[in-house]
């Protein structure tokens, strides 16, 4: 697991070009990308590798204090935010427009945050528009990159500039500093869900060892944990209620709570997803997961204040997130009150059974016995007039448990089968709790020679 990554947020007026920007940097053709069937991704957030550096984007709307509808003032709002989480900020102007009241608008916030900005005038698709935008020199910045997202145009100078502003990367598959016996936990959710109440209830009871562990996050502080003689690391995302100056817009505290659980995820081992066992699971909660997902992180859903609920409320709030969570069948739910107690200790058995299967390794030998059961009871099937061969399954690595599978044709296997295939590891194996994947790769010359040599 490698250490948390970097934010850059791209803003600007309307119609400007940040989503083609987004989709430049991000290297998508469209910025809603996901084919994974039930998983709704917010188009704002993608992921970027630049040369060694790998940063979360954050695409926000456009910025117009001066508009009078509620949508214009939650998008500044969201602006706000995202000034606030990021680490570098990416102001996008427009090269063929002269400066604006808006632009003087935007500079004066930037000038008030004390985040690293680059300034970028897009649009800019030739010499001459770069010689007329010039004028935007006005707004008051030292440096200004004439580039053009749509046609690629200066976007190796842009992406240089963020990588110079994000600092140096750290290196390949670097780890945070941390004690291997200890459990990491992101608590998420949306706000309300009781995150804050679930920790405290931890902390509260049986407290045998709590510390303050500063220096890994942009939060000041985690809970250290010790019970039935393991010990949890609870990365808190609670104190995203404490900004007070996005309190009255529930688009900016939302738009917060992504931004925080997506730094929350990558610290983490297990995520814990809280949610109002009543309100059920929303887009927001599917958002976070999906982007657990991605990082192949271990899930557990907590159904909270289900104290309030009757029988048949239960079975619906039971349903309703079963409904939401289709594209993860194999999170489990679990009910609880963080006010009472019931059901916490629940939760901790959860955990830690995700926390295992993350772990898991299983011997190249069971995984082929298991394997052979597989292709005897349902071989893959023909494509394009040809039956792929599997030679053999081997685990490539746990956290999460990742399986690679040397066949003759990696490209004609459907994805039903790849999928048939996870679900009869997941079952064989005991794999609850965890993502898991599984690559192909077509067996190479070398090998096929090495083989021949062996007869």
């Amino acid at each position: 697991m490698t250490a948390p990554r970097p934010v850059v947020a791209l803003i600007g007026r309307p119609n400007v070009g940040k989503s083609t920007l987004f989709n430049r940097l991000t290297r998508t053709r469209a910025a809603i990308v996901h084919d994974r069937p039930g998983v709704t991704r917010d188009r704002h957030y993608g992921e970027v590798r630049s040369g060694r550096h790998h940063y979360t984007l954050i695409d926000t709307g456009g910025f117009d204090p001066r508009g009078d509808d509620d949508m214009q003032h939650s998008i500044v709002e969201q602006v706000a935010v995202a000034l606030d989480q990021a680490d570098v900020i990416v102001a996008v102007l427009d090269a063929r427009v002269p400066p604006t009241s808006i632009d003087s608008d935007e500079m004066a916030l930037l000038r008030r945050s004390d985040k690293p900005v680059i300034y970028m005038a897009n649009k800019a698709d030739s010499d001459r528009i770069s010689v007329e935008a010039h004028d935007l020199y006005r707004l008051g910045m030292d440096k200004l990159i004439f580039a053009s997202a749509l046609h690629g145009r200066g976007m190796a100078e842009l992406e240089y500039a963020i990588r110079e502003a994000l600092g140096p990367p750290p290196p390949a598959e670097a780890d945070e500093v941390r004690d291997p016996s200890i459990i990491r936990v992101a608590v998420v959710g949306r706000p309300n869900a009781g995150k804050s109440s679930l920790i405290n209830r931890l902390l509260g009871e049986e407290r045998l060892l709590v510390d303050a562990r500063p220096g890994t996050t942009r939060d000041p502080i985690d809970s250290l944990i010790e019970r039935r003689g393991k010990r949890y690391l609870f990365v808190d995302t609670a104190g995203l209620r404490r900004k007070s100056r996005v309190a009255k817009s529930r688009d900016a505290v939302e738009a917060m709570s992504v931004i925080a659980g997506i730094r929350a995820v990558e610290r983490a081992e297990v995520v814990v997803l809280l949610c109002d066992a009543d309100q059920g699971l929303a887009e927001q909660d599917a958002k976070i997961l999906g982007l657990a997902l991605d990082r192949g992180r271990a899930l557990v859903i907590g159904l909270n204040k289900a104290d309030l609920l009757d029988r048949e409320r239960t079975k619906a709030a039971n349903a309703k997130a079963r409904d939401v969570l289709s594209f993860v069948p194999w999170a489990p739910v679990t009910r609880l009150s963080a006010k009472t107690g019931r059901g916490v200790e629940r939760l901790l058995g959860f955990i830690d059974k995700a926390h295992a299967s993350f772990n898991k390794r299983i011997t190249t030998g069971a995984l082929n016995r298991f394997f052979e059961g597989v292709l005897e009871k349902h071989p893959p099937p023909t494509h394009g007039g040809r039956a792929p061969r599997f030679y053999y399954i081997t685990q490539a690595k746990a956290r999460p448990p990742t399986f690679m599978i040397v066949t003759s044709h990696p490209d004609s296997i459907y994805f039903s089968y790849q999928r048939y295939v996870i679900n009869s590891l997941r079952k064989a194996f005991d794999f609850e709790g965890t993502a898991i994947r599984v690559h192909y790769r077509r067996k190479d010359r070398r090998e096929k020679k090495r083989k021949k040599r062996k007869r």
